[in-house]
């Protein structure tokens, strides 16, 4: 095979085979094939497109390019979950244990933030001595012992995609629907869970702007994963404003360990509530959906769930007493309230500008090298269809210095909308199911 004439095929608008994909990206993690014969070949999927058999190719070519884990030695289902990305976005922190803690055991790698949106591990990390760098050996015993570990991504799982994504951001490929669904599910299928729950977001908040689009995306990611034998289902969440009240690292393992208690935001728990449903579903825990959600909030009303996430804390080196004890946690040394400009209804939040606003203050990062501090974000006092009165605070700025605070003021500013008549929220979520 010659590269010169896959670009050419796809450019044409014809369909790769298999064969030729594996080939491809065979080739292309061995580095015989050059960076800028891939982005002309990348440039021509997102003009041409990929049809679902050449989707889910590519998809398990990249998952095959490195370790393939298998957990079936260590429990007999294992569960996964995946989320496109957003603000406030703290579910796995809920989700991981409330499944955990009835049966079904989660081994979840998880990435750490880039651009707008945080990620999981920086999360974790803000807890004192939380260590997500596991050694496989550790990540297995963790799985068995536990039945919960996340950490973050391995370096030999699905290198392909690192390699090719790394490519995509600096090339104008990114935004391609079988490129971002063979990306999110190579390391999904590569990562060994039986069953998987996408969560995959819309507005302003989130990567994918419209519903459509998100549906669109989590339709090929649930059939790539069916064609690869996985049990796979998906939910569409709104990002048109921030998930919870809490932005920012400590911020968010604070109200995720309240949920944990009984005492969270309704839109994180019910979000939870219906993702663990959906994986409960799929491994055949359940019979019904009513069922599934009535075992989660038994796991949730009990402790068993907020045991379950001491657990994986401790194993895991974290400080008990950090989560026992919240106020314990990095806290910023400044905590400002913004006050709202006017009064009337909140009828729009920009997210991405929210996410942007955590990034300057020193919460999040451009590049990967970049340092975070966990202390900083953004606590909300109005949300969407609020009504506030003019000088009463819409959020709380946490930040390292006063300078900071002031230069974030208009961009959060700018981020709120108002109408004199009452808004209502947006809603929050619909289910694609995996059948």
């Amino acid at each position: 095979m010659h590269m010169v004439e896959l670009i050419a095929k796809k450019r044409d608008g014809y369909a790769l085979t298999s064969a030729e994909l594996d080939w491809l990206i065979a080739n292309y993690t061995a580095q015989a094939i050059p960076d800028y014969q891939m982005s002309a070949w990348a440039m021509a999927v997102v003009l041409r497109g990929m049809d679902a058999h050449e989707t889910t190719a590519l998809t398990l070519a990249m998952a095959r390019s490195g370790t393939m884990l298998d957990l079936h030695d260590l429990a007999p289902v294992t569960v996964d979950k995946h989320s496109t990305g957003g603000i406030g976005d703290k579910t796995t922190l809920l989700l991981g244990p409330l499944v955990a803690a009835v049966g079904l055991p989660m081994a979840k790698m998880s990435g750490r933030g880039l651009g707008f949106s945080g990620g999981t591990v920086d999360k974790l990390e803000s807890i004192p001595g939380f260590r997500t760098a596991l050694s496989s050996d550790e990540f297995r015993r963790l799985v068995r012992e536990v039945g919960l570990v996340i950490a973050a991504q391995s370096s030999d799982l699905a290198p392909a995609d690192k390699q090719l994504y790394a490519l995509r951001d600096v090339t104008a490929t990114v935004a391609s629907i079988p490129l971002i669904a063979a990306s999110v599910m190579s390391k999904k299928l590569a990562a060994g869970a039986d069953c998987i729950v996408l969560d995959v977001k819309y507005g302003s908040g989130a990567f994918m702007a419209t519903k459509a689009e998100a549906r669109q995306l989590a339709q090929t990611m649930v059939k790539i994963g069916h064609q690869a034998g996985r049990r796979v289902s998906a939910v569409l969440s709104s990002m048109q404003q921030p998930l919870g009240y809490a932005v920012g690292n400590a911020l968010e393992v604070r109200e995720a360990i309240a949920a944990l208690r009984g005492n969270g935001p309704s839109d994180l728990v019910e979000l939870c509530l219906s993702l663990g449903s959906q994986l409960l579903l799929m491994a055949e825990r359940a019979s019904d959906e009513a069922s599934a959600r009535a075992m989660l909030h038994e796991a949730l009303q009990s402790g068993a769930a907020w045991a379950k996430f001491c657990h994986m804390v401790t194993s895991q080196g974290g400080d008990l007493a950090s989560i026992e004890q919240p106020d314990l946690l990095p806290s910023a040394p400044v905590q400002i309230a913004l006050p709202a400009p006017r009064a009337g209804y909140v009828s729009a939040i920009a997210g991405a500008s929210l996410g942007l606003a955590v990034n300057a203050l020193g919460g999040g990062r451009s590049h990967k090298e970049e340092r975070i501090d966990p202390r900083v974000g953004l606590s909300l006092q109005a949300r969407i269809g609020d009504q506030v009165y003019l000088g009463q605070p819409l959020l709380t700025i946490h930040a390292a210095s006063m300078s900071a605070v002031e230069a974030v003021v208009p961009q959060l500013l700018a981020a709120y909308q108002f109408s004199d008549t009452p808004v209502k929220p947006p809603a929050l979520m619909e289910v694609v199911p995996g059948d």
